[in-house]
């Protein structure tokens, strides 16, 4: 009979358990299986956001968004679809349950128990089909699966996780995981506040350079314009790197920076130097941010 089996909601920074269904099941492969999923939930930072483990009768879905991850053990048999969208109901109602601060500063597990009588609730309709009332939700999930399917982790990925390959990289091709960053900090405000300032006086020198084109038709200042769109490219682009978890993103953020520095090199008879020093030292500060603001976990690079 396929059903599903546990559940459990984690930390993904951490892997700190903050709420689990009640578990009855005694079956020894059942539990190899959950200690499978302890490792797992350590290490969720390391892995595309929608996972899947075949162990033995067993299978272990997996997802995460917004730093915590949502676990369950199913039987081999049980749908891929109402697997995942029953860790898309789970997602959904914790989320709205309980705020990102508290999430956050939890620091005793299972500080959100409370949570498995939704689980519990939740474990019942998805063990009946039949008696499911959310096709449509049924529908765009299996459209979804098709467009974006789960990541099949192997064998060799549950050794590495079990420590049998500690300095074994994991690598994937395919969707990179979602990664939280660290707490802003007033530095990195600052920065982005004055790239953002370049970004803006970049438009509007683009813009005065445009009507000077439009008056004059002068291929020059047409040059001026595509570098002071460049220019404010770059800052926003970096004000972006800051925000959110990108693949290389210190990489990304010095290629910007150079862009930064080429582009106000190529206008320098339309900056006088205090200009030009102004827009590089903002963009290498940027820059500086960017590499002191890592992901929670400090997850490696991946290759795509």
């Amino acid at each position: 009979m396929s059903m599903v089996l546990f559940a459990s909601v984690v930390r993904v920074g951490d892997g700190l358990p903050l709420s689990a269904s009640t578990d009855y099941e005694q079956d020894k492969e059942l539990q190899e299986t959950k200690r499978h999923l302890k490792g797992l939930s350590k290490k969720l930072g390391q892995f595309p956001d929608r996972c899947t483990l075949r162990t033995g009768q067993f299978n272990v879905n997996f997802t995460n968004s917004l730093g915590v991850g949502y676990l369950m053990v199913c039987t081999a048999n049980y749908p891929n679809v109402l697997a995942f969208c029953f860790l898309d109901e789970l997602q959904k109602e914790f989320i709205v349950t309980y705020d990102t601060r508290r999430i956050s500063s939890a620091v005793r597990p299972y500080s959100f128990i409370e949570f498995d009588t939704f689980i519990q609730k939740t474990k019942q309709r998805y063990n009946s089909p039949r008696s499911l009332s959310t096709k449509i939700n049924l529908a765009d999930m299996q459209t979804e699966i098709k467009l974006r399917p789960p990541y099949q982790l192997s064998p060799e990925d549950l050794c590495s996780i079990n420590g049998f390959s500690l300095h074994a990289p994991l690598k994937y091709k395919g969707i990179a995981p979602t990664q939280m960053l660290e707490p802003v900090t007033l530095p990195g405000i600052v920065s982005c506040v004055l790239s953002v300032l370049c970004g803006g006086l970049n438009l509007l020198r683009g813009v005065h350079a445009i009507e000077s084109v439009l008056q004059q038709n002068d291929d020059e200042d047409c040059n001026y314009v595509i570098a002071f769109f460049l220019g404010m490219a770059a800052c926003l682009y970096q004000c972006y790197l800051f925000a959110y978890f990108s693949i290389w993103r210190n990489s990304k953020s010095f290629l910007a920076f150079a862009l930064i520095c080429l582009s106000n090199m190529y206008l320098y008879e339309l900056r006088n130097i205090w200009q030009i020093l102004f827009h590089v030292a903002v963009g290498a500060f940027m820059s500086l941010q960017i590499k002191l603001r890592q992901p929670l976990g400090k997850a490696p690079d991946y290759n795509v």
